[in-house]
């Protein structure tokens, strides 16, 4: 599967599971981390593919960031979906 996104792809998991398995060329990132330091790793002209386990909470997530002006997709079924269509 080659990588369809144009941007940066962001693993939201703790980070033994990204590091157990991850999308290719995705960092890691922590939910938490993004939610309170944000500018810290984000700016507001990239896009950004956030996920997941099962794309809930990287949905809530990318909600609030894109309210704060960030570019933000979720990847909808989070890492189970990609694995399924793996």
């Amino acid at each position: 599967m080659h990588n369809i996104y144009n941007g940066t792809i962001i693993d939201i998991r703790n980070v033994n599971k990204y590091n157990m398995n991850h999308i290719p060329n995705a960092i890691n990132i922590s939910e938490f981390d993004l939610t309170y330091n944000h500018s810290h790793y984000l700016n507001k002209v990239d896009t950004y593919y956030l996920y997941c386990d099962s794309g809930f909470r990287s949905k809530k997530l990318v909600s609030y960031l894109c309210s704060l002006g960030y570019k933000c997709v979720n990847i909808e079924g989070g890492f189970n979906n990609y694995l399924l269509e793996k």
